[in-house]
């Protein structure tokens, strides 16, 4: 008699894929709320224990984010070709376990208030090292557990662990940095600790498709020409780059908390939770509504609705105003997300996917990072309203010069692979 087995028809009736999403939302909890009070602590100390003007300590927040990049710049290559040779799972909680290490020389060092400038810089490059190997080891593992049918809506919850986490994770680091400035540390190395557990939990992997026999460098630049030879995926990722290197106004925020709507750590935890809130909501409706028609035009139109929501924001003087265009802004970017991330997994072959996730990683850390360092010396230049405002109109203008320049973005109708398919491994073993 022929047993019949059930396929799920939802990602979290998998028990790895339900094991992934919670490490991936303690990480990320962790780590967002981390992020905020060490930009928070560098802002005020900067204008406090240096004396240094707005300005100034504005351009030390964009130095910041280049500090984390330039790590993330150095070692994704070798990140993504972890990710093809050794045990993902591994590979993610090894990372986790940095980053725990890194959040209690923290809590340490606040706690005997020996918080310095220099001692930010050179804890948040570390954490830039750690994270850079994070994202390729996840985002491969879960095409590995999921069925290709259901992996638009993982892609949709897995989305929604993250932004869910960077809700709650500033809104609390605020509010317990409020009482005791060292116990959003404390909080976060038992974040990552959890979510280093849950990772090694997954039952083991089969191996990538990769020849382990060709040179490291030989395979970083094989990821690399796969990305470049696609135009399809060339211009999605190369859109988010620019875009969002352009209409970073999250660098900005501790600015505008202490000294443009005067709200303070408390308000500043809102306000970075504030984008995080439109994308889940964004999210939730895409697990169960995912996108499925007229996909390209839809992500251009989402990046241009980005940059809108950062010129109203940056124009804003009214607190919850604020809050409406950051949660704007979020909702639109979770829309660009949703699609690029699901064109790219569903479409690179296993034996590169590592390596395809941590240039597409890069892409999403340099406008993140660069961001930061554009808006900072924006700032100093033009003020922090007119840095946003500047950044806003520039996303807008880099989305009318992708759809033109990249038509088969505009063409994209699904997310059906839009781009032939490397046969890898045959060239990774010619000599």
């Amino acid at each position: 008699m022929r047993l019949s087995v059930t396929e799920p028809t939802s990602p979290l009736q998998i028990a790895d894929y339900r094991k992934i999403w919670f490490a991936r939302f303690c990480s990320s909890f962790a780590t967002t709320g981390m992020v905020v009070i060490i930009g928070y602590q560098l802002y005020d100390i900067a204008r406090s224990d240096y004396g240094m003007s707005i300005a100034a300590a504005s351009f030390q927040l964009g130095l910041l984010g280049l500090i984390q990049f330039i790590p993330l710049a150095l070692l994704t290559p070798v990140a993504g070709v972890a990710a093809d040779r050794f045990d993902r799972r591994k590979v993610a909680a090894f990372a986790a376990a940095i980053d725990l290490c890194i959040a209690l020389a923290l809590a340490l060092a606040t706690r005997a208030d020996a918080i310095t400038l220099p001692l930010i810089y050179l804890l948040a490059a570390l954490h830039g090292s750690a994270r850079v190997f994070v994202g390729p080891a996840v985002a491969s593992i879960v095409p590995n557990i999921v069925p290709a049918a259901l992996m638009p809506r993982a892609i949709a919850m897995s989305s929604m662990a993250w932004q869910t986490a960077a809700i709650g994770g500033p809104a609390a680091a605020g509010l317990m940095f409020a009482v005791s400035r060292e116990s959003p540390y404390w909080g976060a190395a038992a974040l990552l600790l959890l979510s280093a557990m849950a990772v090694l939990s997954i039952r083991p992997l089969p191996p990538a498709p990769t020849a382990r026999d060709v040179h490291p460098f030989r395979q970083v630049g094989e990821g690399f020409r796969y990305v470049w030879t696609e135009r399809f995926l060339l211009g999605c990722v190369t859109l988010d780059l620019f875009a969002v290197l352009l209409g970073g106004a999250t660098a900005l925020l501790p600015v505008f908390a202490r000294d443009i709507l005067h709200v303070g750590s408390e308000g500043l935890g809102i306000m970075r939770a504030s984008p995080a809130i439109g994308a889940v909501l964004v999210a939730a409706w895409l697990s169960w509504r995912p996108l499925a028609h007229n996909v390209g035009v839809k992500m251009l139109w989402a990046v241009a609705a980005y940059g809108a929501a950062t010129i109203a924001f940056g124009l804003s003087r009214d607190f919850f105003a604020s809050l409406g265009f950051l949660a704007l802004l979020g909702a639109a970017d979770m829309v660009s997300v949703f699609i690029r991330n699901s064109l790219v997994q569903l479409s690179t072959p296993d034996a590169v996917r590592g390596r395809v996730s941590s240039i597409s990683g890069l892409a999403i850390s340099a406008s993140n990072e660069l961001g930061e360092m554009q808006s900072g010396v924006a700032a100093a230049l033009l003020g922090a309203t007119g840095a946003v405002v500047f950044g806003g109109v520039g996303a807008i203008v880099v989305t009318v010069i992708w759809a033109v320049a990249f038509p088969e973005l505009r063409r994209a109708k699904t997310f059906a692979p839009q781009y032939r398919t490397l046969d890898v491994a045959p060239k990774e073993q010619t000599t």
